[in-house]
């Protein structure tokens, strides 16, 4: 018993590393170009305008940078003039009449104020109320005077000119996201052909726990869709891909569907265990078949193709659902349904519509009385 809490402990923290290792991945481009909008905003601040000491520089760039890709260029504008706004106004300020609680108040709310009043958001608001404090408070010098402005607006500026650009990664990983939640969905159906044959208890619960621990695949789907499109409405570099990319994320439901078929289908295989019902061979090999042709899916999604090559392997599996037996085992029932439910679904990402998925399903074959 100690020795199974022990695997699954260690099962578990390899999956934590995993998962964040992926998280680092997916984030290293975004690391890369602020730590690299840093220097070049130092070096530019420093090195060609000759400012000693340019802090506002790099904390501009990064500042800027840190939003995600749909976000990009309106938040980089809004931090960019909000920075600059915020420390323009503060440095005013010091030179005028110091530094001290009072003025820090002054300070703050005439910078707020002068976001509001240029439409700015609440982006832009707080940026220029944060940057005026710090300005203000934890490095006043009256001496430098516009000095730190010229800083914040050399570091927007250069996050302005890295936000346009962007790696291709943001636009592959959409297929690669869709290719790996098919994939789960072959893993699922292959389990469920097993538990189908063996009709053990455990692992039909195990494979229902899996099932239902999916849904953030859905969700990272979701996301990676929604950067990929925000990547090719930001930068112009990457528009030309913007055809390919929206043919990828309309298959984003039709795999939900497909995912949700699925675990439907492990749920009933998952009952159908625990209660000892019998399923027909059949129905197994189907399942195996099914989990076979959604595995041919993912490698033409993987390949940033629509799946039409995968359409006879996923037509044959429906053919196949026509021509096995039936009992008169409601759950035994509801399994071939969802076999063929799973079917309909990966169809629609061959390139058929929902009517034309329906209607290349064969009837079932006629229930035993």
């Amino acid at each position: 018993m100690e020795a199974h809490v022990l695997d699954r402990l260690w099962s578990r923290g390899q999956t934590s590393l995993g998962a964040r290792a992926e998280r680092w991945r997916s984030k290293s481009w975004q690391v890369g170009q602020c730590a690299v909008a840093a220097g070049v905003a130092w070096f530019v601040a420093h090195d060609l305008v000759g400012h000693a000491t340019p802090f506002f520089a790099p904390v501009a760039a990064v500042v800027s940078l840190s939003t995600s890709y749909g976000q990009r260029l309106r938040r980089v504008a809004e931090v960019t003039v909000g920075v600059a706004v915020g420390v323009f106004l503060a440095d005013l300020i010091v030179a005028g009449i110091g530094s001290g609680w009072w003025q820090l108040t002054i300070i703050v709310a005439l910078a707020m104020s002068t976001a509001v009043l240029l439409d700015g958001g609440q982006t832009f608001m707080m940026q220029a109320a944060v940057q005026s404090i710090v300005v203000s408070s934890l490095v006043p010098d009256p001496g430098a005077a516009l000095t730190r402005w010229t800083d914040a607006v050399i570091g927007g500026g250069v996050a302005l000119v890295a936000a346009t650009v962007v790696p291709a990664a943001p636009l592959r990983r959409p297929r690669e996201q869709a290719a790996r939640v098919v994939r789960k969905v072959a893993a699922l159906l292959r389990a469920a052909g097993d538990v189908m044959v063996d009709g053990e208890v455990d692992p039909a619960l195990d494979l229902l726990a899996d099932a239902r621990s999916t849904d953030h695949l859905i969700s990272e789907l979701r996301a990676a869709a929604d950067e990929g499109l925000a990547v090719v409405a930001s930068s112009p570099f990457r528009v030309r891909h913007k055809g390919n990319l929206r043919r990828m994320v309309e298959l984003v439901d039709p795999i939900d569907r497909a995912l949700r078929s699925t675990r439907v289908l492990v749920r009933r295989t998952a009952v159908t265990a625990y209660r000892h019902r019998p399923v027909p061979a059949s129905y197994a090999v189907l399942c195996r078949e099914l989990a076979d042709a959604a595995e041919r899916v993912a490698d033409e999604l993987d390949a940033d193709r629509m799946a039409t090559e995968a359409r006879p392997v996923l037509l044959a599996v429906g053919l196949g659902t026509a021509q096995v037996e039936r009992t008169d085992d409601l759950n035994t029932d509801v399994l071939l349904a969802q076999i063929r439910s799973v079917v309909a679904d990966l169809l629609l990402l061959t390139g058929l519509d929902e009517l034309e998925a329906t209607d290349a399903l064969p009837p079932p074959p006629e229930r035993i009385t």
